[in-house]
């Protein structure tokens, strides 16, 4: 089915362009399938209190019907879908395992002299767990010698705890490598905006949709999230350098380090003696995300493509497979070479073409537009957009460079969104009148107009019971009609907060080890941002803390609605807090009482910490999205 037939029938704004799908292109499947050596049966995992975490059986419907996709699906997320849903233990090269299709992410297994490195221990502790005893079950009851987190994103090291004990790693048995910056940037992301990302994230990855075709059935990347216990053993050994070398269990790698790509401490790596190289997230079967959906800071898809330009020269010619932390592996040199180079070219061309357009005075949603890639990529299935998207990537790009506002006065001082949406109804003749306009647009099939109108709608009078039902059936059909399984799920996520009200945030990634690793610095930047301005402005506070388990002592102070700190300062402050790690994992968590009981010491006046504590704001994980 060409681009321009999908467009017709299933989403108003896909644009025609003039080459086919290349669904004749059967490679995918065949790679998706080699080295299976089992499978999970069933394909449930479930924590000791027999609570499901993960069902990899819930998208059976998808491997019954490979190649029938429902109407409700875009045929290519369909044939995506099916293809990440395939779960096991697979090889890819001889010493080298994945198990894929028990988390979003995949895990990774080398063996060594005497025991097996673990690649990128997926989300949960339970999911992980289940994953080695499934190598272990194939290959035999080999001890982990070694972890290596390839960044710093949640699903590459929260299941750690089911792989390796932190009395392992204590006692310099176990090493645990990453990347430069690794602790910072994994406790910054899941700590400062955390909050926020938490609740987006619930419609980015359909945590409550139902498993079929009316549902998710995947978020492109993988199918969605596990729901298990998140924990973080930190790094014992960082990786500095590209070109650093480390010999764990007689197992040989060098290091290219790709920091601001996918994620801000990043790394790949390549097993010489094995020709297979670890891409982490920086090349897989997608196009990826300059800036997600929950929310980010904005990447750098430049900084991208040069360190994909860069693997190829140093690594392209001692490798025969490359492997990465989502999806099935890529084998043979040529082969590697192209898809490296691809995906490098779908980077650039994203980023140079959206500053040539911005040069010219076109705005982000501007260029979202205009921008078409060239046939190459668009006939590569691995350029397709199941998790990022060229309309959403143009636009973070355009951010990235230019900010939120584009130039036009007219547009710099909008109303918000509620105020905007009444005087926008009002002008078109109130509620009823744009809902009898928006059907009319529906019944056209303009369906991204009609969401726009009927946003105003709901805004303007979130209980127009007649607009919201119209406003779910309109994001219902767009859903329906996405190549983008982020999209997908945000769509549809969209039409069951309308029809059944907020879900809140159904899974958490903050966890009591990462609290644990949080350095005092971290803690009050995340305590700063939860001063409510106007209730603390006529406060004048100053707190002496000392942290003996990090050897260091802060003076804080709160001034004007601001919170700052200084470290080893000197001026006398009416309260001396001493906090110890547990109590400082108590007090980012908010729980005051949870950290006197760790043992929070108190000398002076205990008064002067209750009045910090109360004009904190912390973040809603149920706010509203959908309406206001």
């Amino acid at each position: 089915m060409s681009t321009d037939a999908v467009g017709a029938q299933r989403h108003g704004e896909a644009r025609v362009t003039d080459i086919d799908f290349p669904y004749q292109d059967r490679q995918d499947y065949d790679d998706a399938a080699r080295g299976l050596l089992r499978s999970l049966e069933p394909g449930v995992v479930r924590n000791d209190g027999g609570d499901v975490l993960w069902d990899n059986d819930s998208y059976a419907f998808l491997a019954d019907h490979p190649d029938e996709p429902a109407d409700t699906v875009h045929p290519s997320l369909w044939r995506q879908s099916s293809l990440v849903a395939k779960q096991g233990l697979f090889e890819v090269v001889e010493g080298i395992y994945q198990v894929r299709g028990f988390d979003l992410s995949n895990i990774t297994f080398v063996e060594g002299d005497s025991g097996v490195i673990v690649i990128d221990p997926l989300i949960s502790m339970e999911t992980a767990r289940a994953a080695l005893a499934l190598y272990r079950a194939e290959r035999g009851d080999r001890d982990v010698t070694g972890i290596i987190y390839t960044h710093c994103h949640i699903d590459h090291f929260g299941g750690v705890r089911g792989v390796v004990s932190q009395e392992d790693v204590d006692s310099g048995k176990v090493p645990v490598v990453a990347p430069e910056g690794f602790v910072e940037h994994a406790i910054a992301e899941n700590v400062y905006a955390g909050t926020a990302m938490g609740r987006r994230a619930g419609y980015m990855y359909g945590a409550v949709l139902p498993r079929n075709p009316k549902g998710s059935v995947g978020a492109g990347l993988g199918q969605t999230t596990s729901t298990g216990t998140v924990g973080l053993i930190a790094p014992t050994v960082d990786i500095t350098r590209t070109g650093q070398e480390l010999t764990v269990d007689g197992v040989r790698m060098v290091f290219q380090l790709a920091p601001g790509t996918e994620a801000p401490a990043e790394m790949h790596f390549l097993f010489p003696d094995r020709r297979a190289l670890c891409m982490a997230e920086n090349a897989t079967h997608t196009l990826h995300n300059i800036l997600t959906l929950r929310g980010a800071v904005v990447r750098d898809p430049h900084a991208w493509a040069r360190y994909l330009t860069e693997v190829i020269e140093i690594f392209g010619d001692q490798t025969d497979v490359a492997f990465a932390s989502h999806h099935w592996p890529t084998w043979g040199a040529d082969r590697v070479r192209e898809f490296l180079s691809l995906q490098r070219d779908l980077y650039a061309y994203q980023h140079d073409q959206t500053l040539r357009l911005l040069n010219r005075g076109y705005t982000g949603s501007e260029i979202a537009e205009m921008i078409e890639l060239p046939p190459a990529l668009r006939g590569a299935w691995h350029a397709h957009g199941y998790y990022g998207s060229i309309s959403h990537n143009v636009k973070a790009i355009y951010q990235r460079y230019m900010g939120w506002y584009d130039g036009n006065p007219a547009r710099l001082w909008q109303h918000p969104p509620v105020e905007a949406a009444k005087r926008y109804v009002e002008y078109m003749g109130g509620a009823d009148a744009v809902v009898t306009k928006a059907r009319e647009s529906v019944s056209r099939g303009d369906l991204r107009w009609a969401a726009q109108v009927l946003d105003h709608v709901v805004f303007a009078q979130p209980d127009h019971q007649e607009g919201r039902r119209l406003l779910a059936d309109v994001m219902e059909q767009l859903g329906f009609g996405c190549e983008n399984g982020t999209w997908r799920n945000s769509y549809l996520s969209a039409a069951a907060e309308l029809r059944d009200g907020n879900f809140g945030t159904p899974t958490q990634s903050s966890s009591p080890d990462l609290l644990n690793q949080l350095p005092p610095e971290m803690f009050f930047d995340a305590l700063a941002v939860q001063i409510d301005g106007p209730q603390a402005w006529d406060h004048d506070l100053a707190i002496q803390w000392r942290f003996p388990e990090h050897d260091a002592r802060f003076l804080t102070t709160l001034r004007n609605g601001v919170f700052s700190y200084v470290r080893d300062g000197q001026d006398a402050a009416p309260l001396t807090l001493t906090v110890n790690r547990a109590a400082l994992a108590a007090l980012a968590a908010g729980d005051l009482t949870g950290a006197e009981a760790a043992g929070l010491g108190f000398d002076g006046d205990r008064s002067v910490l209750d009045q910090l504590v109360a004009v904190l704001d912390p973040g809603d994980p149920n706010f509203n999205i959908i309406e206001p």
